[in-house]
């Protein structure tokens, strides 16, 4: 028998011929994630103040929006949809209002990336010049909420050329929930989902002692800073409000998410609403100040399954976006 090794001028013509056909780039030609909260790079859709898709009207139809809007909350990570050269700073309103940053990367290497050149706007980024690569954290999301009161915050995001990168900002393959079981990150900053350890006012984890002995605790506390962004861990239907003290006290709120097999309750969290369809990873609201209540805890959001079943092993798994 004749034996080829990975090396033998066979395998190099096969290879070279299928790198020349799907070099690197080709083999993902979407964009990586752009924003932390939306892996799927979501367009905003309408609100008081307009539409985010490309071509959507602006100054009263006289012109066409030139980019889409990608959903960001306001203070969110920000990261490079693909491998480039940074320039900037680029100011899209001109008047040095809080979201008046952005910079521009124009794509570099030796496949499609070259061909790529972007503007994103409305973002402060970590450095206007040099090297970045693709998914690498670009920058932070700026305060667009104190600019536009209510409107859904986004990343304007625009071909140097101005032509529509929508198609570019689609995953080839969408993602399936009931694919993939694993939750999704739960609090910014706490990418894993970890289980608060112990403090003076308790432990964290499933089955704790509560009350002196006399009860146990019924979920977990997935460590969240106070004021920070909270998303959902899977797909579903929100209702609400759901009041864990009963007291009104300045934690007192939170959610539940019934869906995708699971059912949940997320507390200690003011939700951005209490009803209707949301999406995993999708932002579900903030952090409420549980210092405030309890000084040097470690604050957390109290995750409780609907059956009181321990949910420890979905969130383990938890590895965020």
């Amino acid at each position: 028998t004749v034996e080829f090794s990975p090396f033998s001028s066979f395998a190099r013509e096969v290879f070279a011929k299928h790198l020349e056909a799907h070099p690197p780039q080709q083999q993902h030609r979407h964009w990586a994630q752009i924003c932390n909260g939306n892996p799927t790079n979501k367009i905003r859709g309408c609100d008081r103040y307009g539409c985010g898709q490309f071509g959507a009207d602006r100054h009263g139809g006289k012109e066409k929006h030139s980019g889409v809007d990608v959903i960001c909350a306001d203070g969110a990570t920000v990261y490079a949809p693909f491998s480039g050269q940074l320039s900037g700073p680029i100011r899209f309103f001109h008047n040095g209002n809080a979201i008046d940053d952005g910079v521009q990367i124009r794509g570099s290497g030796k496949y499609s990336t070259a061909g790529y050149c972007v503007k994103l706007v409305c973002i402060h980024p970590i450095r206007y010049h040099g090297q970045i690569q693709r998914g690498q954290q670009l920058g932070r999301m700026l305060p667009m909420q104190k600019v536009f009161p209510g409107i859904i915050s986004h990343i304007h995001v625009e071909n140097c050329d101005h032509s529509d990168p929508t198609h570019l900002l689609t995953p080839v393959v969408p993602p399936f929930p009931q694919q993939d079981r694993r939750w999704a990150t739960v609090c910014s900053g706490n990418p894993t989902n970890e289980i608060r350890g112990c403090d003076k006012y308790g432990c964290g984890y499933f089955g704790a002692p509560r009350r002196n002995g006399k009860g146990r605790h019924r979920g977990v506390d997935v460590i969240c800073s106070d004021g920070a962004t909270v998303y959902a861990p899977f797909s579903g239907e929100l209702s609400g409000p759901i009041k864990f003290f009963h007291n009104g006290n300045a934690i007192d709120d939170g959610v539940q998410i019934s869906g995708s097999g699971f059912c949940v309750k997320l507390l200690c969290i003011h939700p951005i609403k209490y009803n209707g369809r949301i999406s995993k990873g999708q932002i579900l609201g903030k952090m409420l100040p549980m210092q405030r209540v309890f000084p040097g805890i470690t604050s957390h959001i109290h995750v409780e399954n609907c059956d009181h079943s321990d949910p420890t092993s979905n969130l383990e798994r938890g590895k965020g976006q």
